[in-house]
């Protein structure tokens, strides 16, 4: 038995992939490589390139692997390209990912962990935000995941499968022992891209809104940290192959940084005062949202390790370094 990652050469299903196999779990990858590299996978995993869509491929993968659960990353994720494609993203995110849970209910999969996003919140009239609060995504992006959301919530009803949706706060950081990382060279994270900006590899740091309601001006975000995220993943499997209940969750560590106090801990961490430009805010971008987490420790004991914005710095730091030096080889 096996469990099928989609979008697993990605930043955050590389992760998975990486939790999986420290697990001894066996592990096919789904990936069309788009924003993917296949390098970031170790040789023992198998990976399909290919669309999710294809639900011919798709079959034959859950068939010829006896594929148990699903781990579904793969998606379209930036919220000014939503704003600007928004049937890309509903093609992408939501009809794709509909073909896909229809190929696991025809080939028997019966888990299915769906990476979800805080946008479906929207701008939140309660920080931090709980998981009971009405949804209302103010961007495609934020549609296309909630819509999907329901697609799971009503084939659960309809057919034999359980599934744990995990609504994502910010992501960011890298593996602790160097093996995976943020790897996209356009890639919007913010802290991504100051990292970026201090060595070198962009010649400023661009901020979008300084006039939000909050502290400084500048969005208040929740990032939690990758290889935290991957372990929520690994506990709610378990949950799922113990006969637990469908769940929806919020993954974040419950407190927010601003941009700008993310910038000067880039800045202390790489010892590089990096120009910064201020510039009008970006459409569909919300002022703050910061998790309400205590649900997803209650409900599968999920206790992360590094909750530590200095420590996700360093990693993110570290990463690039090691990518600079991969792409001068």
């Amino acid at each position: 038995m096996a469990v099928l990652v989609t979008g697993g050469a990605g930043y955050i299903g590389s992760h998975m992939v990486l939790a999986l196999l420290d697990a001894d779990e066996e592990v096919v990858v789904l990936d069309n490589l788009s924003t993917g590299f296949d390098w970031v996978l170790p040789p023992e995993v198998k990976l399909v390139i290919g669309d999710m869509g294809d639900q011919e491929l798709v079959g034959e993968v859950i068939r010829s692997h006896a594929i148990e659960a699903i781990a579904h990353f793969a998606a379209k994720i930036v919220v000014p390209d939503s704003v600007a494609d928004p049937l890309g993203y509903y093609l992408n995110n939501t009809v794709k990912s509909r073909a896909l849970i229809e190929s696991a209910v025809k080939g028997g999969v019966k888990q299915f962990i769906f990476s979800s996003t805080a946008a479906v919140y929207g701008e939140p009239a309660v920080v931090p935000v709980p998981e009971n609060l009405p949804l209302n995504p103010i961007n495609p992006y934020g549609r296309s995941k909630l819509m999907t959301e329901w697609m799971l919530q009503d084939a659960a009803r309809a057919h034999d499968l359980r599934y744990v949706a995990l609504r994502y706060f910010n992501v960011a950081g890298a593996d602790p022992r160097g093996r995976s990382g943020q790897s996209t060279a356009n890639a919007t994270h913010l802290i991504k891209v100051a990292s970026q900006t201090a060595l070198g590899e962009r010649p400023y740091m661009e901020v979008f809104g300084t006039d939000y309601p909050t502290p400084d001006g500048s969005c208040l975000r929740d990032y939690i940290q990758v290889s935290d995220l991957a372990e929520a993943h690994m506990v709610a499997l378990a949950h799922l192959r113990e006969g637990g209940n469908s769940l929806t969750l919020n993954c974040g560590y419950g407190r927010g940084y601003s941009v700008l106090e993310v910038i000067e801990v880039v800045k202390r961490a790489s010892g590089i005062d990096f120009e910064v430009r201020y510039s009008p805010r970006r459409q569909g971008d919300p002022a703050q949202i910061v998790a309400k987490a205590d649900r997803i420790r209650q409900e599968l004991g999920w206790s992360p390790r590094h909750d530590n914005l200095n420590e996700i710095v360093e990693q993110a730091l570290s990463w690039e370094q090691s990518l600079k030096r991969r792409n001068l080889r």
